[in-house]
């Protein structure tokens, strides 16, 4: 009798053990499939919707350089500066009716008329005048920004040129809309106040969406998805009734 109490108790020892091997088997499988969920729910999390669906710093948008940090306000001297140089000039232009060519010829009377009569003033007062410094426009610059402009603009004729092939209706109609607002904007002010309400614009709206794009984003979302819900009805309803253009590569008969 003691000896089958025995094996009765060992065999229930060992089927314990069995039971604690097999959880603890189990534990390392679970705790991996645990840790290879939470790249993948946290991945999901970081996903962020980012309006025009950008994925980089506002800074590394507008180039990471020194007219980023101009218009981020990295320098609020040069910043502000720029800024009111740009409202001085359009103060004169357009407040004071000053013309350009006028302005600028009175800005270089001053400026030479004020230098000749300190260099005079020295050679009287027995002072040593300054030096001025010689001002010249460097070549590599020049040729860079003019580069960069003609690779932009060869990028708009060519979006043109894809618009006016019929194949993009979506993009023709935001063309169409955009070029009707700056034409009925252009009838509210003249083209140099254009021009300065552009570049106030830039001096503030990136700075101002960097400061509060966790505010901004989600409401873009939402802006975005009623949009493309609104445009889905319209183009259900009639856009697709357009015929269209002929397809590229289509071989004719």
């Amino acid at each position: 009798m003691a000896d089958e109490s025995e094996s009765t108790v060992t065999a229930e020892e060992s089927l314990m053990e069995k039971v604690r091997q097999k959880l603890h088997d189990d534990n390392p499988s679970s705790s991996s499939d645990s840790d290879s969920e939470k790249p993948v729910t946290s991945s999901m999390k970081n996903q962020v919707y980012r309006l025009f669906g950008r994925e980089r710093p506002v800074h590394s948008v507008l180039g990471a350089g020194k007219p980023a940090d101009v218009l981020l306000w990295r320098n609020k001297k040069i910043s502000a500066s720029v800024l009111g140089g740009a409202t001085a000039i359009w103060v004169f232009l357009e407040l004071l009716e000053y013309n350009l060519l006028t302005l600028v010829c009175h800005i270089i009377i001053l400026l030479v008329a004020f230098l000749f009569l300190w260099s005079n003033a020295c050679m009287f007062i027995r002072k040593t005048p300054f030096r001025i410094p010689q001002v010249h426009l460097p070549e590599e610059p020049l040729l860079q920004v003019a580069s960069a402009l003609r690779v932009e603009i060869n990028r708009g004729f060519a979006a043109l040129h894809n618009i006016a092939s019929g194949r993009d209706l979506k993009k023709f109609l935001i063309v169409i809309a955009g070029l009707l607002i700056l034409s009925i904007v252009g009838n509210w002010c003249n083209f140099l106040t254009l021009f300065y309400i552009s570049f106030v614009l830039l001096h503030t709206v990136p700075v101002l969406y960097e400061k509060y794009e966790d505010k901004v984003d989600p409401f873009a979302e939402k802006a975005a998805m009623e949009i493309k819900k609104q445009y889905a009805v319209l183009d259900e309803k009639f856009l697709s009734k357009i015929p269209r253009g002929p397809l590229k590569g289509k071989k004719l008969a």
